[in-house]
């Protein structure tokens, strides 16, 4: 039979309970606050990286643009099949693609940050994709950077414009699979963006082979300068082959030399403008074919 406690004994035993029940909670309380200071180190470490590799490159003397942008855009044909070219000296003028008038082309002036430039792609690309595959048009990508201010200090859309040059010069023919990748996984505006890995990821997640110089080419920003330039350039200097037209905002979408007006959503108003494009080159109107399903 258990001895029955005394009173006095009742309340050193619940006191005692009280005790570690406290303690236990402060126990949880220092776990919990632990976790989200380092939670907080390690995002903000991350940040202070990408700024470290910002400000150096801010400093480095502007160098070569990428191979196969000589134009400072890389251009991808039949089956997405990039053209190659030789990358423009540093300090040297892009050279202007050629134009031509057996096929469409098209120009995009984009920011990866931008939010407009996802919506016209997402509104857009199965048309674009049709258009490469059958080798009716070109698609030229002119990676621009104008939304760092919305990118927290690690110049979201400088780094993004920078690895694209890498991809087109370590693997062009897997230019479109990236670009679509980085729209697909869009970061918003007013964040940090993507990490240099996480955009070497993305650049594995679609099928490109980062090693032998890919992942070291977008971690140190090799082509950092050379995008802030190029951007400078398209913004304040005529377009090759237009009538006056700047790439101040984007997306800037040229068809063969004219500008698109329409709304970036508006994918059957873009389907039209590229028929009309295409009907003016070759005599008589050709229907741009339409995107199929799924």
């Amino acid at each position: 039979m258990t001895e029955k406690l005394t009173k006095n004994e009742r309340r050193a035993q619940a006191r005692e309970q009280a005790r570690k029940m406290q303690e236990e909670r402060q126990r949880r309380e220092r776990l919990k606050k632990g976790l989200t200071v380092g939670g907080i180190i390690v995002a903000a470490v991350a940040i202070v990286a990408i700024v470290a590799v910002v400000i150096v490159n801010s400093i480095r003397p502007a160098g070569p643009g990428p191979e196969n942008m000589a134009s400072n855009g890389i251009v991808i044909g039949q089956d997405f099949v990039a053209e190659r070219t030789a990358a423009t000296p540093a300090d040297a003028e892009p050279t202007p693609t050629e134009p031509r008038d057996d096929v469409v082309q098209i120009e995009i002036y984009q920011d990866y940050m931008c939010p407009v430039c996802g919506t016209f792609d997402e509104a857009n690309r199965a048309t674009l994709e049709q258009l490469m595959q059958t080798g009716a048009a070109t698609v030229e990508i002119h990676p621009i950077t104008i939304l760092d201010r919305a990118s927290l200090g690690t110049k979201f859309s400088t780094r993004a414009a920078s690895a694209a040059g890498c991809v087109a010069e370590f693997a062009p023919d897997q230019f479109w699979a990236f670009n679509s990748a980085m729209y697909d996984n869009q970061p918003a505006e007013s964040t940090a963006g993507l990490t240099n890995e996480e955009i070497i990821g993305l650049a594995q997640g679609a099928g490109i082979d980062t090693e032998g110089g890919l992942a070291d080419c977008i971690n140190e920003g090799r082509f950092m300068s050379w995008a802030e330039d190029a951007t400078v350039r398209a913004g304040t200097q005529p377009l090759p082959g237009t009538d006056g037209v700047v790439a101040d905002r984007t997306p800037t979408v040229i068809v063969n030399g004219q500008k698109y007006p329409g709304s970036p959503a508006d994918a059957a108003g873009f389907q039209a403008f590229v028929t009309a494009a295409a009907g003016q080159q070759g005599g008589e109107p050709t229907e741009t074919p339409a995107p199929s399903e799924g």
